[in-house]
């Protein structure tokens, strides 16, 4: 028999229907209800009569299912609330998943669910929800035409089982779209063009729903089998922005904070003597907050009291006393020492010091020099020890391949002239870099941190150890480094030739590169990756490879710079785990989702690199179409469809065969593997690019052509006004009207 598709339409559900302008109560009984299955109710919302400001925060304690368990849930039994937080205005709560089923004969369910809340206090959050849609032959809709009028979808297909991954919700079984602000109905379809009839290896049901996006963790067995509707029996989290006098703003528009302060209908919610109200920031009305210096319930006569900041370590520095008082606190210091509010520190107490000096002075003005100069020098010391300085001499000492150069700080003043602003050739978010010239008129780079705080000093130790143990002709080279300083200092060569980025994304168009070129520089760029990965002991992993960071020799030579991300390759598993950090457009997708950086997590990014070549695009084009912002996405994508021509420029594909072109494009795709296991090594990329150097021309050919180019590049790239690029592109800041050349910039500077 063949089975009738059952219909069940949409379920479009009434959350609330309030009239905030008249709330139930303006205090609530002391005997009301404050919680329910462990979640806290919080007024102005209230479980029972008079417990909440206004119908819509009511909450019921119920128990559904009758086994004893009491939850929370709003407008009856349909929807069970997770938390409230008064803070951030926002409601947690189980929503409905739709569902489309089929069999061999076609729709057996096909179960649609919405939610209309237009005409209530809450909004679906914007910030925390997004439009999921599982299933492999799926279009679902979601739209608002009621509210903002907005209508989107979502497609999700699948090709195998093995092709899925968990956790990845990317259009291979799983997809979700963001959603509009200020939206409080939706409603969700299925495209009937779209089924399961015919495809017997996968579930035949599809989903929808609008969730929280945090709370999706993609599982292949919601494809294979029935397991994401059977969680929480067919429901799912979704999150809800709620505000007072929303439905207000509705019918006369006077419910923003600034008319609700005046209280000329005796309606203002924030209740608390030391609170206010701030504006929604999804759709009209407000929220109560407590003052600086308070906590608690702003909705309530005194809900806000007084907040202990002592009880937080950042309070005040070490070595002081902190002094809670109402509304704020207070830092002290011991007896000689005085607090100093500008800087928050413990200062020697001015007064002290000088009555010291005079007696000093009275008593012996050369013993008081001889104190001053012990004084310098025991800071300094003390500096020299903090910054690493004994480690790294005791490392010198026992390994010869740490030997160099520990500059005075009074070196550098000289050759810097006094850190003049002149000299600066870059800044970052780790320091400013000035060009120098020291002992024996050498040309270098000295960077300087520009805050100082514990983690950046960790920063900059780990930068000096992981650089001093490096000596490759394709590695950026540290000449030495100042440490008697408070702020640390690394002195490297100067890189005169810019970077790979501008080479081939700069739009001077004088110097014309020619593909061999580029190819040779980044066939460098990878020996000197190689040797990180492999001949580094202990082996270290770059963490930021990008064209940025490939600086250019005055031979224009490929050098790998920027280790501030870097990190030596971990003994053990706990290792792995650290901050994530990178440049977009670089990241490896699996180092994103798994916080473990590896050598395979460089080779993807190198894979960028090797696209920005072939195709001459950067890789990540924030102000294009959003399906085509990607550069990786996009050649993944003409890979797959056998394309490749759409995304090579015009010079590529005329003047460089076809194996050459094919071959390079292949190895991009195996560095750009999702799977980091799959991913070549870099001494198999550097092997592989060696191979394909020698495909368009022979070899003596070759060496000739590549000397021409050097030579051509040296003509016409070592001047400024052959090869000048904006700031701009280099990502090197410049004040206005200055116009930096551009040979002396390189990323690694900015750091």
């Amino acid at each position: 028999m063949e089975a009738r598709p059952v219909q069940l339409g949409l379920f479009c559900l009434l959350l609330l229907l309030v009239a905030q302008d008249a709330p139930a109560v303006s205090v609530p009984s002391p005997e009301c209800q404050r919680q329910c299955g462990g979640v806290d109710i919080p007024y102005p919302f209230g479980i029972g009569d008079n417990c909440s400001r206004a119908r819509g925060f009511n909450v019921s304690c119920l128990d559904v299912l009758q086994d004893g368990v009491y939850k929370p849930y709003l407008t009856g039994d349909e929807f069970e609330v997770l938390n409230i937080s008064l803070i951030h205005g926002t409601l947690r709560m189980m929503n409905r998943i739709s569902t489309s089923c089929y069999n061999s004969s076609g729709l057996i369910e096909n179960a649609q669910w919405g939610l209309n809340g237009s005409s209530s206090p809450y909004r679906f959050s914007d910030v925390h929800n997004k439009f999921t849609v599982i299933g492999c032959n799926t279009l679902a809709y979601i739209s608002d035409k009621s509210g903002t009028g907005y209508q989107s979808g979502c497609v999700s297909t699948c090709g195998n089982v093995s092709d899925l991954v968990d956790g990845s919700c990317s259009g291979q079984g799983c997809c979700q779209t963001a959603i509009p602000r200020a939206m409080g109905y939706y409603k969700v379809g299925f495209d009937s063009n779209f089924n399961t009839s015919k495809i017997w290896r996968f579930s035949r049901c599809s989903y929808a729903v609008l969730m929280e996006a945090e709370a999706l963790n993609f599982s292949t067995l919601y494809i294979t089998t029935t397991k994401f509707n059977d969680t929480n029996m067919g429901r799912a989290p979704v999150v809800l922005d709620w505000a007072i006098s929303r439905d207000l703003a509705i019918r006369d528009g006077t419910t923003s904070c600034e008319v609700a302060k005046r209280n000329e209908t005796g309606t203002y919610a924030c209740l608390s003597t030391h609170g206010g109200c701030v504006e929604s920031p999804n759709g009209p009305g407000y929220l109560c907050n407590c003052s600086k210096g308070y906590d608690g319930n702003p909705y309530l006569p005194d809900g806000c009291k007084d907040y202990n900041e002592c009880r937080d370590v950042s309070s005040c520095p070490s070595g002081s006393i902190c002094h809670n008082t109402i509304g704020g606190y207070r830092c002290s210091c011991r007896a000689g020492r005085k607090f100093s509010e500008q800087n928050k520190t413990c200062d020697p107490d001015t007064g002290l010091i000088i009555v010291g000096f005079l007696v000093l002075v009275i008593f012996s003005f050369f013993g008081y020099m001889i104190l001053q100069k012990r004084k310098l020098n025991q800071v300094k010391q003390e500096h020299f020890q903090q910054h690493g300085g004994v480690l790294l001499f005791e490392r010198m000492r026992s390994e010869k391949g740490l030997a160099f150069i520990v500059f005075s700080e009074a070196e550098l003043i000289q050759g810097t002239d006094n850190y003049d602003k002149s000299r600066i050739i870059g800044k970052g978010g780790h320091g400013t870099v000035y060009k120098g010239i020291v002992k024996n008129n050498m040309q270098v780079a000295i960077k300087r941190c520009a805050l100082i705080d514990e983690r950046q000093k960790k920063e900059f130790g780990q930068e000096m150890l992981i650089l001093s143990q490096i000596n490759h002709k394709n590695i950026v080279k540290l000449v030495g480094c100042c440490l008697e300083v408070e702020v640390p200092m690394l002195v490297y060569e100067f890189i005169p030739n810019g970077t790979l980025f501008e080479l081939i994304h700069g739009k001077n168009q004088a110097l014309q590169i020619s593909f061999s070129t580029l190819l040779r520089i980044v066939h460098e760029a990878a020996e000197g990756l190689n040797f990180l990965h492999s001949y580094a002991s202990p082996p270290i992993i770059h963490g930021d490879v990008k064209s940025a960071n490939i600086l250019l020799d005055g031979n224009y030579m490929a050098k790998v710079s920027d280790f501030g991300a870097s990190i030596l390759a971990p003994s053990d598993k706990e290792q792995y785990v650290t901050m994530v950090q990178g440049t977009c457009g670089y990241l490896d997708p699996e180092y994103m989702q798994t916080c473990q950086l590896t050598e395979k997590s460089d080779v993807y990014s190198f894979g960028v690199i090797l696209l920005e070549v072939l195709t001459g695009q950067e890789p990540l084009k924030l102000d294009g179409p959003e399906m085509q912002r990607s550069l990786s996405s996009n050649f993944l994508s003409a890979m797959k469809e056998n394309n490749l021509d759409a995304i090579l420029p015009s010079h590529v594909k005329g003047q460089e065969s076809n194996e050459l072109i094919r071959g390079l494009a292949e190895l991009a795709k195996q560095c750009l593997d999702m799977c980091g296991s799959n991913r070549p090594s870099m001494k198999e990329i550097a092997d592989e690019l060696d191979k394909l150097r020698k495909l368009s021309l022979h070899p003596w050919v070759q060496i000739d052509a590549e000397m021409i180019e050097t030579q051509n590049l040296l003509l016409g790239g070592t001047s400024t006004a052959s090869f000048e690029i904006e700031a701009s592109t280099t990502g090197y800041p410049t004040q206005e009207g200055e116009n930096l050349p551009m040979n002396p910039r390189s990323s690694y500077y900015a750091r």
